[in-house]
């Protein structure tokens, strides 16, 4: 990861974010805490070099995506680029594929594991997504259990943040989800 981070904080349905970013990509997304303080806070300690200031438009541009998916609206956020420089090669794999359920979507740990050429990796691929520094944009809330269970989610919150993100994104488990008109979704069904 790169020296030159920012950060910004910005308000959602959910209550405030914080996303860090560099010359690279975005370097971290920061679910709500508490409060916007604690928020801020929590940036701070993992990402200690970043300093807050105004984001770019560009930036902007992937602020509002965030917020408009967090309302419920079919964004797709495949196209943020992404400073991983510090990521597993292994993670960024698992991120990869994580990146391609669509809003309304899951996937287990398994068939992530399967899609990664080995299901005995179903334990690697959920301890990579508990290390996820992008929740939202690799949508880690969409990866499942086996068998359509909650399993854990490291963002504040815990599982109750989880259950919170698929609510919003009326995903269904096992049926088809919200999106499932748009054709994008049906074929990310399809391959799921």
């Amino acid at each position: 990861m790169t020296s030159d981070l920012s950060f910004a904080l910005f308000d959602t349905a959910i209550g405030c974010c914080g996303i860090v970013w560099s010359a690279r990509g975005i370097a971290g997304v920061q679910l709500p805490e508490k409060s916007d303080q604690a928020t801020r806070s929590r940036v701070q300690r993992r990402f200690p070099a970043a300093r807050e200031m105004t984001p770019p438009a560009v930036l902007q541009h992937v602020i509002e995506a965030i917020g408009a998916l967090l309302r419920g609206e079919a964004i797709d956020l495949t196209n943020v680029g992404l400073d991983d420089g510090a990521i597993s090669e292994f993670n960024r794999r698992v991120y990869d594929v994580a990146r391609g359920i669509r809003p309304g979507a899951t996937l287990s740990y398994g068939e992530i594991a399967e899609r990664l050429g080995d299901r005995t990796l179903a334990r690697g691929v959920a301890q990579a997504l508990s290390e996820n520094p992008f929740p939202i944009i690799v949508p880690c809330h969409r990866v499942l259990a086996t068998g359509g269970k909650m399993g854990g989610f490291s963002g504040p919150g815990g599982v109750r943040t989880k259950l919170r993100l698929l609510s919003i994104e009326r995903a269904r488990y096992g049926e088809p989800g919200l999106f499932e008109h748009l054709p994008w979704a049906a074929a990310s069904r399809r391959r799921a």
